[in-house]
């Protein structure tokens, strides 16, 4: 089946851009967030498609009061990869690599928001992991941090995003575990778990990007340190695999409760201390959401609200839901430097490193 992508030179198998690949659970996605710079007016976004499963989600969030206002919708894709509008909320890819636009307009929520990159992206390394003989994940994602200019309205409440408000978005592709989940187990015998840490770091003239992947031991699987001038091309950057997180868990969470991370950079050690402003539930998002999951077929197109009450939520739900946060944190270096960023975290199940031996321990 042809579509609008098979007019660019895009194709990388002797398909047609529509067929990607084999595994059912492959994904395209996008996500944005962005705060004030008190860590206030908290906002996020997150589009994805599924080729195999048919199906294009979007999700839009902002947080005012202590609620945190969600907006979800889902359709049918019908083999269509660029249109990036799944109801009331739409993507423009303006320059690609460094500006986009984010629109937003149904029930009661509404947004422009424009994102212009502060450095070119930079390219993580490759994420492959199995369960037994399974490739339970193998994907690539870039990662941007960048300012925005817009508003957001909720509720006929219309809020002027300040001109200091900044944020991060990225782009990810390929197998992750998406739509309905498999029954039959991947890897017999196998106690599965899952330790993940990101920290895109907004500093006054550079950014630092910070994330693990680690075993149920603290063994890293991937991890990789990142320092980008603002304006930076590649060569510009310095990667290093050398950085470490200490990050203690909030009594009675899975959250983090602040953290010190320390990154082997080129003059010394750089240290750089998290200090909690804002928690974001990522279930806003569709993330380790049970309705809302990303890909789940809803049919051609529903679209729903979701008003989450922050305080009243409990972290240890059973159905997982409430593990998965991004902690807006104020983040001072060092080197003298303060800026702001987003600590995100998800444990699923044991990790030693941090005495959770099953999967409802908790801080």
């Amino acid at each position: 089946m042809l579509t609008k992508g098979d007019d660019f030179p895009l194709h990388q198998t002797p398909e047609p851009v529509a067929y990607s690949g084999t595994d059912r659970n492959f994904y395209d996605r996008y996500f944005f967030n962005g705060y004030g710079p008190d860590g206030g007016d908290f906002f996020a976004v997150a589009f994805g498609v599924y080729p195999h499963l048919n199906v294009a989600d979007a999700h839009f969030t902002a947080i005012r009061d202590g609620v945190e206002y969600c907006l979800h919708a889902s359709r049918e894709l019908q083999m269509e990869r660029l249109d990036l509008c799944v109801g009331p909320i739409a993507i423009e890819v303006v320059e690609p690599l460094r500006r986009l636009t984010v629109r937003v307009a149904g029930e009661g929520i509404a947004a422009e928001l424009h994102f212009t990159g502060r450095s070119f992206p930079i390219e993580e390394p490759r994420f492959t992991y199995r369960v037994g003989p399974r490739a339970y994940m193998d994907y690539t994602r870039l990662t941007q941090n960048g300012t925005y200019s817009g508003w957001i309205e909720i509720d006929g409440k219309r809020i002027t995003l300040d001109p200091a408000t900044t944020g991060t978005r990225d782009r990810s592709w390929g197998v992750r575990p998406v739509g309905a989940a498999d029954t039959q187990p991947h890897g017999h015998g196998v106690v599965q778990s899952f330790f993940w840490q990101w920290t895109p770091i907004n500093l006054p003239n550079r950014s630092v990007f910070f994330h693990l992947n680690a075993n149920r031991d603290g063994s890293p699987w991937n991890t990789r340190a990142v320092i980008a001038p603002d304006g930076g091309a590649p060569a510009d950057f310095f990667e290093t695999p050398s950085a470490r997180m200490e990050a203690p868990l909030q009594p009675g969470t899975r959250w983090p409760a602040l953290g010190r991370l320390t990154i082997a950079a080129p003059d010394g050690p750089l240290t750089l201390d998290f200090e909690p402003l804002v928690r974001f539930q990522m279930r806003g998002l569709g993330y380790v959401s049970p309705k809302w999951g990303h890909g789940l077929y809803h049919g051609p197109l529903v679209v729903e609200r979701e008003d989450l009450d922050l305080a009243a939520l409990d972290p240890m739900a059973p159905t997982m839901e409430n593990f998965h946060v991004q902690i807006v944190s104020r983040v001072t270096t060092s080197a003298g430097e303060v800026g702001i960023g987003g600590f995100e975290q998800l444990i699923i199940g044991p990790y030693e490193p941090l005495g959770l031996k099953e999967y409802f321990d908790a801080g």
